[in-house]
Formats: C-alpha cells, sequence, structure tokens
C-alpha cells in the first residue's frame, strides 16, 4: 500500500500539514494512519492475508504506533524514489491519501514529487506519482487496485487505469493549472478543498478496499493496466525557482523504466 499526505481528509493545508515544522504535522500523520487502517480493514474482509504499508510522504506520514497491527511497515532509505521498495513478492498495490498530479485544476495541493516540477511525460504520456509508481508496478506483474485521496486524484487514476477503485475524500476548489506560478506559487495555489467528514472518509476507503480486492480475485482483468512499454522517454518540464530559470529534463532508456525514472540528470 503506497500512502501519502496531501490527499488524505481533513489534512488541510502543505506548510501547517505536510511538513514536520508545521503546526498541525502529527495530527495529519494520524488522520492518514487512520486511513490506511479503515483500508487495511477492507482488505482482511476480502481475504488478505499479507500487506505492507510504504510509508510515501517525504518527510514520513505514518504513526507507527497507531497502525494496524496486522500490517509490516516499510521506511527508507532505498536507492532512488523509484519503486519505493515494491518487488515482484507482491500480487496487488493500492495508494491511500494520495494527490493529483501537477497541474490539475480543482486539485487539493497537486503536484509531481515536487513543486518545482510543471510535467512529467513518459513516453507522451502526462502522469504523477500514481501514474509512475503504477508503471513501476507493472513492471513487477503487480496490478493497482485501489486508490482513495482528493476527487481530482480519483478522476486522474480512473483515466489512467479505467477500473481502478476510487473513493474521494475531498474537493478542491481552485480552478487553473498554475503553470504560471512559479514553485513558490504553486505551493500555495491549491490549499483551498472542501472535506467530507474524516470519519465518513474511512468508512467509505473500508468499503472500497473490500470491494476491491473481492472484485480482483474473481475478476482481475476488470483492472486496466496503464500498458507502458519499452524504448522509454521521459520528458519534465521544471518551474522557476528563486533565481533559477524553467527548464526541461530529457532523458531516456532503452529498456528499463526504473533506471530512468531515477535519472535525475
Amino acid at each position: 500500500m503506497m500512502t501519502d499526505l496531501e490527499g488524505v481528509c481533513g489534512v488541510l493545508g502543505f506548510d501547517q500539514w505536510a511538513v514536520p515544522e508545521g503546526r498541525y504535522y502529527d495530527e495529519a500523520k494520524r488522520l492518514l494512519t487512520l486511513e490506511v487502517n479503515a483500508a487495511i480493514e477492507g482488505f482482511c474482509a476480502a481475504g488478505a492475508t499479507e500487506i505492507d504499508v510504504i510509508d510515501g510522504h517525504g518527510h514520513g506520514g505514518i504513526n507507527q504506533l497507531l497502525l494496524d497491527r496486522r500490517a509490516g511497515y516499510l521506511r527508507g532509505p532505498w536507492p532512488g524514489p523509484y519503486p519505493l521498495m515494491m518487488d515482484e513478492s507482491y500480487d496487488v498495490m493500492a495508494f491511500v491519501g494520495q494527490h493529483a498530479k501537477a497541474g490539475t485544476p480543482c486539485a487539493h495541493m497537486a503536484h509531481t514529487g515536487m513543486f518545482s516540477v510543471l510535467d512529467y511525460e513518459v513516453n507522451g504520456l502526462s502522469v504523477g506519482e500514481y501514474g509512475l509508481y503504477t508503471m513501476c508496478g507493472e513492471t513487477m506483474g503487480i496490478r493497482t487496485i485501489f486508490g482513495s485521496g482528493d476527487e481530482a486524484f480519483a478522476q486522474e487514476a480512473q483515466a489512467l487505469t479505467p477500473g481502478v477503485e476510487t473513493v474521494s475524500v475531498k474537493r478542491g476548489i481552485n480552478p487553473g493549472s498554475g503553470d504560471e506560478c512559479s514553485a513558490e506559487g504553486y505551493r500555495q495555489k491549491n490549499n483551498g478543498a472542501r472535506h467530507m467528514h474524516p470519519e465518513r472518509a474511512r468508512e467509505l476507503i473500508r468499503a472500497g478496499a473490500e470491494q476491491a480486492l473481492r472484485r480482483f480475485a474473481e475478476a482481475p482483468e476488470t483492472f486496466a493496466a496503464i500498458g507502458m512499454r519499452p524504448p522509454y522517454r521521459k520528458v519534465v518540464k521544471y518551474r522557476s525557482v528563486g533565481a533559477n530559470p524553467a527548464y526541461t529534463l530529457i532523458r531516456e532508456n532503452e529498456r528499463c523504466l526504473i533506471e530512468l525514472l531515477n535519472t535525475y540528470t
């Protein structure tokens, strides 16, 4: 289970909630962990026997003392962010607390890796963190079956991998892509959202996770793959950061997607 902090119901903004110096950082970690526990309950009800939770938020997002004891907990260091400690031993992948990709209108705290990224394309397809990790999983035979986060993320996931089970726990309210913003400006752009009650969000996550795994067990073909094939080419457009101008990074790899994603220079 891949986890992030910005897509959690009740996590209201980046600077106060998503970084250690933020006033509500510990509360955000608690809210994420409770959503993860709800997903674990659903997966276990559907027959899951082994679940690992990957703490994918940059500063850490899981309160391990609150984590359901049936789950393992994975946290770095690891060699590069991709594929965040995944390997071929897993059958399926799920996302909890996920946000939409950079440039998505009406998305809450949308970004791709960091706020300096304007757009990230692989073989011409614009993707965010969900797409990048899902593609990594597919290279290992792992299918993505569930994702929860804000409404824009849910729409992104369904468009990219039709059939995936999604739960929307909040809705961003700020229109526009923000492509005109510097990294600093874009970090502040999408902090507005309409949230449901966190307890209701957890009820929906539990039900969605159970439904996803039951459906996968009965009809795995109903979960689509992105279907990326070699050779691979990524184009990453970056915003200006302070006095540093915007620029574009282009890299190619003939055979290995994960190698390519971990190339930054």
